[in-house]
């Protein structure tokens, strides 16, 4: 019930949700990298479509919803040159300004329905997981790529 109400909320606010976690990023001393690598195109877009996924994610909980669009971030940034601590930190800035809406616009309507708001949080935080671990898997792909790429060039000098 928590998530329906959540998801409402979401895409009725999308944008200045959307806006508010750009700026709180911009304002982190910890994604200087981050800012000054993905163009701010690509950040608009970031900041977006993760509120984006989660929605779907919360209809479904399939992990195949976040998988292949989270890895292929995490190749992307490590392309980027964005130092994998700074993509940690903004997910974990957006996973942060997503539990402070929900903390204001959800979870303190009425005691009773707590449980169906802890069973949110649930599924926020396992989102937020999950977006975390794929990322990574991106990371870990774009940098096998990359010793890969490196091994046979190698192999082509000594030949």
């Amino acid at each position: 019930m928590r998530s329906l109400r959540l998801i409402q909320l979401m895409k009725s606010n999308a944008s200045g949700i959307s806006e508010d976690l750009l700026q709180k990023i911009r304002r982190s001393g910890k994604c200087k990298d981050f800012l000054l690598r993905v163009p701010e195109g690509e950040q608009r877009q970031y900041a977006g479509e993760i509120y984006q996924d989660l929605i779907e994610w919360l209809a479904k909980e399939a992990d195949s919803i976040v998988e292949q669009r989270y890895i292929a971030l995490g190749v992307r940034r490590a392309g980027q040159g964005v130092p994998l601590s700074q993509m940690f930190w903004a997910v974990s800035i957006a996973h942060e300004h997503l539990w402070e809406y929900t903390q204001h616009e959800c979870l303190l309507e009425e005691p009773v329905e707590f449980w169906g708001g802890l069973t949110l949080l649930h599924s926020l935080n396992t989102f937020f997981d999950r977006v975390v671990y794929f990322a990574l898997a991106g990371y870990e792909k774009a940098n096998d790529v990359e010793s890969a790429t490196i091994a046979f060039l190698s192999g082509r000098r000594t030949a």
